[in-house]
């Protein structure tokens, strides 16, 4: 009883990383209005975030694995409360963004460190329903912050919603201190600090050259200098990584096709999958002319449905299929449902048009993000599940930032020339394309590996004969 309690506050702390992540959408022109912020400065307010965010995953992760898991978890669970406390008390737009890069880093910390507890603590099957309710809390947490964010600013106003995440961070909090194990960080193991810096600083590097084009353009010189920057430190953190004694990033990572092939499946469903969220509220927004709090309440069954493909399907489709083949599933769903959206037109119906696409992409989103992550933590061992959390989170978290970059710039190509509608249909068919791309990288991955399982039992039984064969010619 006691170990399931402790898998439910793992399950609980990704539901409020990502209703973090997701409960200020909503509620930004609000916020903007109330608190005098010009357009640059209210996106900025969520980019600020994600900058944070993304960049600290990865060394986050790491810092599970050699610090300790519990320790890092509590300390972003800390961090949540701290920072959602200084959003509930915030009157200036400067302190709302500072709250929000208090809680960025501790979102960063407790998500990788709650994974890893559960990567290192099952196999198989086991795995694969922990994993799958993961994904569940995933899928509800973000839809749910997108509806309740729009009815919580509604009813009480803005403030209520710092109000709202602080206190199921507090919960995660206090349940984590008292359930959670309190084991050390394991054998004593040095964390390599050049390799961290480098890592964050390329990943602060790529995320604010992506955040910066809906405002900054392609060709701007801000986000060109930040791409040759996060060039230019990749490669010292490739070369870091060869050299170091310890490195970040452990050996099997850095020199696995099949990570690098996963990891690219990642980053192309992540920009799929947030399509199905801030593209979605754009559709209901702009095209069906729906108020925020309808619209909010009309993505509520996405929740729902992800949240029983996630819990009573999912595990069976692993056990049967495996991994590889749910995430091909996955991104043909996602690919199907944002097709169906790009049909949609102003006066089209919820129930014919929009429902059957939010069903579909509520299963595409279960069904992709979940096993991508076990693919990536079959090739890490236990004492790694840190960094191969970080590296499955950072991964889906920067397609998400690169979707945003590109939908919007395509949204407002096709809106300046064609309309409101346009855009958003155009944006849907780029959505549509990242998907299916995700889908056919899988789908060749699958091919290597059926090709290197051949290989592997042929080559042994021609060695083993060729001794043989010598000694019948002699």
């Amino acid at each position: 009883m006691r170990e399931r309690t402790r898998l439910y506050v793992l399950i609980a702390a990704q539901f409020v990383v990502m209703l973090d992540t997701a409960v200020l959408n909503v509620a930004l022109p609000t916020i903007g209005r109330a608190l005098s912020m010009d357009p640059v400065a209210t996106a900025w307010l969520l980019n600020a975030y994600f900058l944070v965010f993304g960049g600290c995953l990865l060394v986050a992760g790491r810092a599970a694995d050699v610090f300790g898991r519990r320790r890092m978890f509590l300390i972003g669970a800390a961090l949540m409360v701290a920072g959602a406390a200084i959003g509930l008390t915030s009157s200036t737009a400067a302190t709302l963004i500072a709250a929000r890069l208090v809680q960025a880093p501790g979102a960063a910390a407790l998500s990788p460190a709650a994974m890893s507890m559960i990567l290192a603590s099952t196999d198989g099957q086991a795995r694969a329903r922990a994993m799958s309710a993961w994904g569940a809390a995933s899928t509800v947490g973000g839809a749910t912050g997108v509806a309740v964010g729009g009815l919580v600013t509604a009813a009480l106003g803005w403030p209520a919603i710092f109000g709202l995440t602080g206190g199921v961070a507090a919960l995660v909090l206090a349940f984590g201190f008292w359930l959670l194990p309190a084991g050390g960080p394991g054998p004593r193991r040095p964390f390599d600090g050049p390799g961290a810096t480098l890592v964050t600083a390329a990943a602060f590097a790529i995320a604010f050259a992506v955040l910066s084009v809906p405002q900054q353009g392609w060709l701007s010189a801000p986000v060109l200098t930040a791409a040759v920057c996060s060039v230019i430190l990749v490669g010292l953190l490739v070369i870091r990584e060869r050299r170091a004694p310890d490195p970040l990033f452990p050996g099997t990572v850095m020199g696995s096709a099949r990570v690098a092939v996963t990891l690219v499946v990642n980053l192309l469903g992540g920009a799929a999958r947030i399509a199905s969220f801030v593209l979605v509220a754009f559709l209901l927004q702009r095209v069906l002319r729906m108020e925020p709090g309808p619209a909010g309440m009309a993505m509520l069954p996405s929740s729902l449905i992800g949240f029983a493909v996630s819990v009573a399907v999912l595990p069976k489709l692993l056990a049967r299929f495996g991994p590889e083949r749910v995430v091909t599933a996955g991104c043909v769903s996602l690919t199907a449902a944002h097709l169906i959206f790009a049909a949609a037109a102003p006066g089209s119906s919820y129930a014919v048009q929009v429902l059957p696409g939010l069903a579909l992409a509520a299963a595409g989103v279960a069904l992709s993000f979940t096993p991508t992550t076990l693919i990536l933590a079959r090739e890490v061992s236990r004492r790694d599940a840190g960094v191969g959390s970080g590296l499955a989170s950072a991964s889906a978290q920067l397609g998400g930032m690169f979707g945003i970059a590109v939908f919007g710039a395509v949204d407002a190509a096709a809106t300046a020339t064609t309309g409101s509608a346009a855009g958003v249909s155009a944006a849907f068919i780029v959505a549509a394309a990242f998907a299916a791309g995700a889908g056919v990288l899988m789908v060749v991955q699958l091919r290597w590996d059926r090709r290197a399982i051949r290989v592997e039992h042929e080559i042994p039984a021609s060695l083993l004969d060729r001794p043989a064969r010598q000694a019948a010619a002699q």
